[in-house]
Protein backbone atom coordinates (compact mmCIF):
# COMPACT_ATOMS: atom_id res chain seq x y z
CA UNK A 1 0.00 0.00 0.00
CA UNK A 2 2.65 2.81 1.07
CA UNK A 3 4.48 1.56 -2.30
CA UNK A 4 1.51 2.41 -4.05
CA UNK A 5 0.97 5.44 -2.81
CA UNK A 6 5.09 6.32 -3.49
CA UNK A 7 4.52 5.29 -6.75
CA UNK A 8 1.39 7.71 -7.26
CA UNK A 9 3.63 10.45 -5.69
CA UNK A 10 6.70 10.05 -7.68
CA UNK A 11 4.48 9.89 -11.32
CA UNK A 12 2.71 13.09 -10.14
CA UNK A 13 5.81 14.74 -9.39
CA UNK A 14 7.82 13.51 -12.87
CA UNK A 15 4.03 14.61 -14.17
CA UNK A 16 4.46 18.26 -12.98
CA UNK A 17 8.29 18.51 -13.52
CA UNK A 18 7.53 17.34 -17.03
CA UNK A 19 4.94 20.52 -17.46
CA UNK A 20 6.79 22.78 -16.05
CA UNK A 21 10.03 22.11 -18.69
CA UNK A 22 7.88 22.40 -21.70
CA UNK A 23 6.16 25.48 -20.42
CA UNK A 24 9.89 27.39 -19.97
CA UNK A 25 10.92 25.61 -23.64
CA UNK A 26 7.36 27.02 -24.75
CA UNK A 27 8.16 30.31 -23.16
CA UNK A 28 11.35 30.69 -24.73
CA UNK A 29 10.88 30.11 -27.74
CA UNK A 30 13.24 31.76 -30.65
CA UNK A 31 12.70 35.29 -31.09
CA UNK A 32 11.09 36.65 -34.82
CA UNK A 33 13.52 36.93 -37.38
CA UNK A 34 11.41 38.47 -39.64
CA UNK A 35 9.51 42.28 -39.97
CA UNK A 36 5.65 41.53 -40.48
CA UNK A 37 2.59 43.92 -40.46
CA UNK A 38 5.03 46.51 -39.70
CA UNK A 39 5.24 50.17 -41.46
CA UNK A 40 8.25 52.55 -40.94
CA UNK A 41 7.71 56.04 -42.22
CA UNK A 42 10.31 58.65 -42.15
CA UNK A 43 9.19 61.94 -40.68
CA UNK A 44 12.23 63.89 -40.29
CA UNK A 45 16.70 64.21 -39.85
CA UNK A 46 18.97 65.91 -38.69
CA UNK A 47 22.73 65.57 -40.06
CA UNK A 48 24.58 65.66 -36.82
CA UNK A 49 28.33 66.47 -38.45
CA UNK A 50 30.68 68.13 -37.44
CA UNK A 51 30.04 66.70 -33.78
CA UNK A 52 29.19 63.06 -35.05
CA UNK A 53 29.96 63.21 -39.08
CA UNK A 54 28.18 60.35 -40.97
CA UNK A 55 25.34 60.05 -38.53
CA UNK A 56 22.23 61.34 -38.39
CA UNK A 57 19.40 61.86 -35.80
CA UNK A 58 15.76 60.13 -37.15
CA UNK A 59 12.38 60.51 -36.48
CA UNK A 60 9.90 58.48 -37.68
CA UNK A 61 6.48 57.13 -36.97
CA UNK A 62 6.23 53.20 -36.96
CA UNK A 63 2.49 51.67 -37.21
CA UNK A 64 2.58 47.62 -36.41
CA UNK A 65 -0.96 46.38 -37.03
CA UNK A 66 -2.72 43.86 -35.43
CA UNK A 67 -0.24 40.42 -35.07
CA UNK A 68 2.88 42.95 -36.58
CA UNK A 69 6.32 42.05 -35.39
CA UNK A 70 9.27 43.97 -35.07
CA UNK A 71 12.01 41.02 -35.75
CA UNK A 72 14.86 40.78 -33.35
CA UNK A 73 17.76 43.30 -33.46
CA UNK A 74 19.91 44.74 -31.76
CA UNK A 75 20.89 48.83 -30.62
CA UNK A 76 24.90 48.54 -30.18
CA UNK A 77 25.39 51.08 -33.33
CA UNK A 78 21.72 52.65 -33.32
CA UNK A 79 20.54 53.96 -29.52
CA UNK A 80 16.74 55.10 -29.72
CA UNK A 81 13.29 55.77 -27.87
CA UNK A 82 10.36 54.82 -28.92
CA UNK A 83 7.36 56.59 -27.46
CA UNK A 84 4.16 55.06 -27.56
CA UNK A 85 1.13 56.85 -28.97
CA UNK A 86 -1.83 54.18 -28.96
CA UNK A 87 -2.41 50.91 -28.53
CA UNK A 88 -0.15 48.67 -26.78
CA UNK A 89 3.12 46.86 -27.65
CA UNK A 90 4.82 44.11 -26.16
CA UNK A 91 8.72 43.88 -25.84
CA UNK A 92 10.64 40.76 -26.00
CA UNK A 93 14.23 39.74 -25.07
CA UNK A 94 15.69 36.04 -24.92
CA UNK A 95 15.59 34.76 -21.53
CA UNK A 96 11.80 35.02 -21.07
CA UNK A 97 11.36 38.90 -20.36
CA UNK A 98 8.51 40.52 -21.72
CA UNK A 99 6.96 44.12 -20.96
CA UNK A 100 3.69 45.59 -22.27
CA UNK A 101 4.04 49.23 -22.88
CA UNK A 102 0.71 51.43 -22.96
CA UNK A 103 0.03 55.29 -24.56
CA UNK A 104 2.56 57.35 -22.94
CA UNK A 105 5.30 54.79 -22.06
CA UNK A 106 8.74 55.00 -23.28
CA UNK A 107 10.98 52.63 -24.28
CA UNK A 108 15.11 53.07 -24.07
CA UNK A 109 17.13 51.11 -26.20
CA UNK A 110 20.31 51.46 -25.20
CA UNK A 111 23.57 49.85 -26.95
CA UNK A 112 23.01 46.93 -24.43
CA UNK A 113 19.17 46.26 -25.89
CA UNK A 114 18.60 43.51 -28.26
CA UNK A 115 14.97 42.84 -28.31
CA UNK A 116 11.70 42.37 -30.10
CA UNK A 117 8.12 43.88 -30.58
CA UNK A 118 5.14 42.65 -31.00
CA UNK A 119 1.30 43.86 -30.91
CA UNK A 120 -0.55 41.11 -29.62
CA UNK A 121 -3.78 43.04 -29.60
CA UNK A 122 -6.64 43.84 -31.97
CA UNK A 123 -6.22 47.37 -32.67
CA UNK A 124 -3.22 49.20 -34.46
CA UNK A 125 -0.20 50.49 -32.33
CA UNK A 126 1.60 53.44 -33.05
CA UNK A 127 4.73 54.81 -31.77
CA UNK A 128 7.22 57.74 -32.64
CA UNK A 129 10.78 56.58 -32.72
CA UNK A 130 13.99 58.88 -32.52
CA UNK A 131 17.21 57.23 -33.02
CA UNK A 132 21.21 57.86 -33.77
CA UNK A 133 21.91 56.11 -36.38
CA UNK A 134 24.98 55.83 -39.94
CA UNK A 135 22.96 56.01 -42.79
Amino acid sequence: MKSRRSLRFMVWLLTLLVGVCIGTAVGQMSPPADNKGLDAKLVSTVDLAPDMPGYQLRLRRITFEPGGVAAVHSHKDRPAFAYILEGTLTEGREGGYQKQYQPGDVITESRDVTHWAENKGSSKVVLVGVDIFKP
